[in-house]
């Protein structure tokens, strides 16, 4: 088994080295008024689709001075000339030609277009942009470079990362106390990513996957990877104690662990395959590539762990159990399960106090929940960029220079193709534009080849992500609607600016569908798991709790500004709008995760004739240390991608950390084992005819006992005796 996945590894790799580089693709959303225009565009105006990467040269002339001076006026001449002549460069545009100075005379911009895309852009191309601008900084000019041209993609692999691996590392070797079973916990997973991560960059060309996608499925695949060949291989060891042979232990370990794993990772499948019901290109993609990521997790798990069990022997056991069996030539699984540990004290203390217990955790989830309902959504641009980019110092010039909404303008396009009279139609849309309150300018429209189509540029007074450009949109669109009304032309509001509220606003109206359809397949998968009707209740409900209280540290952090300085995040606003279902998504499969693997050891005592609480301290004995070491393993890995400069990543880091840290160390560890106190024997209940339509999984391993599964009964019935037991 073990060449195979090395095959597998080794084809991945050099697929991935063959193939050629992917390219960013901005975010679309078909359907919405802005792709619509955007698709217009592409087919009216194609010459003007056809230039590849662009930058933006500003100048800013010394205090004091003009760059409209002589002096000044050469020095920014003999820049763009020297630039122009690079291979890649297809034009560069001359801003006293194009009055592309601004109003007090201090500030100036030349577009640079070039012939290839930001992917295709030479290392001797970005120099050559550099090295201008530098020699025009040695005349005393402040240069700064904004537009695509310097854009790059971020390798994973940064500092922050590498210390989440590390942490991981050090989680794994103190819970299982056997540097060779950490050790296997690790190649499983990175044997997973490498897999996954190769397949994505060998498809990137053919199905359009940017680096994004990329990262997310490293992300997934590393964090659930080492966490399902954990429960595994505790499992195993658990087996061990017990006193069984090696190929029996795994099996068993295959058989109940494993069978946790498949239904876990498919939690995480069904979230993240959902994402394609937003109808958002991109988000669609991400979700595909982190649920192939985890389905390759599950695989390498399922295949790999009892293999490599096998190859390493004994030493995949803990050095105090290895000695034990040497010293007393016997396992010592009693001794082991009468101690009580850190989680047997947790539960019986929750136990104890049900009511305090979920009173206190509720509260407090709820209190770290509240900022979420001031969450604005948002796509930033260079704005949310460190302010030691140039492309973020280039956005504050212009700002400086000819205003807060330079930076995001509009895009009217008017389709004439209809209307009764083209030039009427025309000049009406610019009048009713330039009458609409909040449009600082409206540029003359140009006109296709054809003559069956106009655009226009509004430039807004206000900021792309502030509330009041949204309104200016709205209004826009609502104010040529009556030119449609009147004139038959067919008029749309685009931009990036106008697409990013597009997508938004599609965001926030998809969040109740989108919740609807994972949690109830969800729901359904984890009835099936547990024969019960409250448990996934619970854990649904649970989730909601988590996510809204991983909504409010984003709020916090990214909207407010609190802790933002820790992690380098220098301009706040709006939270990204992709990140709440995204959150959503992941968050759910792995809250479910901790549900299954906590929650299975509960119902195999429950089902082995243990009482509700006794089946609640038994769930915590031996899975609760195991579940919170692979918690900490996940936080470690989301945090270690906070790091990056990526904004998209730095939010999901955020967002991914702070859910997984609630829902593990509140929801599961804490509301779970109260609401189950609570309910006794209730939580285990199925109703019969749920129990006569769904199947029987055996999740808990009767099968392997010899043992039936218990039957459905009611709410308040005893569970079965095995035999050879008496009742407790």
């Amino acid at each position: 088994m073990g060449v195979l996945w090395l095959g597998a590894l080794v084809l991945a790799g050099v697929a991935a080295a063959v193939a050629p580089s992917g390219q960013e693709e901005d975010l679309s959303m078909p359907g919405t008024e802005s792709q619509k225009a955007f698709d217009l565009l592409d087919e009216r105006f194609p010459q003007s689709n056809s230039q590849g990467a662009e930058a933006r040269l500003v100048f800013q002339a010394p205090d004091g001075q003009r760059v409209t001076a002589q002096k000044t006026r050469a020095v920014v001449e003999g820049t763009l000339g020297s630039l122009g002549r690079g291979d890649q460069v297809a034009s560069t545009t001359d801003p006293y030609k194009t009055g592309a100075v601004s109003g007090d005379g201090t500030i100036a911009y030349s577009t640079v277009t070039y012939t290839a895309d930001v992917a295709d852009l030479t290392g001797a191309t970005k120099k050559a942009l550099e090295d201008a601008a530098g020699q025009a900084r040695g005349a005393g000019l402040t240069v700064e470079i904004g537009g695509s041209a310097l854009d790059s993609d971020e390798p994973p692999g940064g500092t922050t990362e590498i210390i989440g691996v590390v942490v991981a590392a050090v989680v794994l070797v103190v819970t299982l106390g056997s540097l060779v079973a950490a050790g296997l916990s690790l190649l499983t997973a990175f044997l997973g990513v490498a897999i996954a991560f190769g397949a994505v960059s060998a498809l990137a060309v053919p199905l359009g996957l940017t680096s994004t996608v990329a990262i997310l499925a490293l992300m997934l695949g590393l964090a659930v990877g080492i966490d399902y060949a954990l429960f595994i291989t505790s499992r195993f060891r658990d087996e061990r104690a017990q006193g069984r042979e090696p190929e029996e232990a795994a099996g068993r370990a295959v058989g109940t662990a494993g069978s946790a794993v498949v239904f876990a990772g498919a939690t995480v499948f069904i979230a993240l395959v959902g994402l394609g019901v937003v109808g958002i290109p991109e988000l669609t993609k991400m979700g595909l590539g982190g649920a192939g990521a985890v389905a390759l997790a599950v695989l390498v798990a399922l295949t790999l762990s009892p293999a490599l069990f096998g190859f390493f022997g004994r030493r995949v056991l803990s050095r105090a159990v290895r000695k034990a069996e040497r010293r007393d030539g016997e396992h010592p699984a009693s001794a082991a399960a009468d101690r009580a540990g850190l989680g047997t004290r947790w539960a019986r203390f929750v136990l104890r106090r049900p009511v305090a217990v979920l009173m206190v955790a509720g509260l407090g989830l709820g209190a770290v929940a509240l900022p979420a309902l001031s969450l604005e959504l948002g796509l930033p641009g260079d704005e949310a960029k460190s302010v030691e980019t140039t492309q973020r110092r280039a956005y504050d010039l212009l700002s400086e220079g000819f205003g807060a909404g330079f930076n995001g303008p509009l895009t009217v396009v008017v389709d004439l193709s209809d209307a009764a009279d083209a030039q009427a139609a025309t000049e009406r849309a610019v009048r009713t534009v330039r009458g609409v309150d909040g449009v600082a300018s409206v540029g003359d429209p140009a006109l296709s080849r054809s003559g069956d189509t106009a655009v226009l540029t509004a430039v807004p007074r206000t900021a792309p992500n502030s509330g009041e450009t949204k309104d200016l949109v709205h209004e826009l669109r609502r104010a040529v609607s009556e030119v449609e009304a009147g004139t038959g032309a067919g008029i749309f509001v685009t931009g990036t600016t106008a697409l990013n509220i597009d997508i938004s606003e599609a965001m926030s109206d998809a969040l109740l569908p989108y919740l609807s359809v994972v949690i109830g397949l969800a729901v359904l998968l984890l009835m099936v798991v547990f024969r019960s009707l409250l448990v996934p209740v619970k854990a649904a409900l649970g989730f909601l709790l988590s996510v809204g209280a991983a909504f409010g540290v984003l709020v916090a952090v990214f909207q407010w500004g609190w802790g933002a300085d820790l992690i380098g995040i220098e301009q706040t606003g709006p939270v990204m709008s992709l990140m709440p279902i995204l959150v959503i998504g992941i968050v759910f499969g792995l809250a479910m995760d901790y549900e299954v693997f906590l929650l299975t050891r509960m119902r195999e005592s429950y089902v082995h004739g243990a009482s509700p609480g006794e089946a609640v301290v038994s769930g915590f004995r031996h899975s609760g240390r195991v579940v919170a070491a692979a918690a900490i393993i996940m936080i470690s890995v989301f945090a270690g991608f906070v790091g990056m400069t990526n904004p998209t990543i730095q939010t999901m880091g955020v967002g991914l950390a702070s859910a997984v840290a609630f829902d593990a160390f509140v929801v599961r560890m804490a509301i779970a084992p109260a609401v189950l106190a609570l309910l006794g024997r209730r939580a285990w209940w199925l109703p019969r005819i749920l129990d006569r339509v769904l199947p029987n999984v055996d999740i808990e391993g009767e099968a392997l006992s010899g043992r039936d599964p218990a039957p459905a009964a009611g709410p308040d019935a005893a569970p079965p005796v095995p035999a050879g037991r008496r009742r407790p």
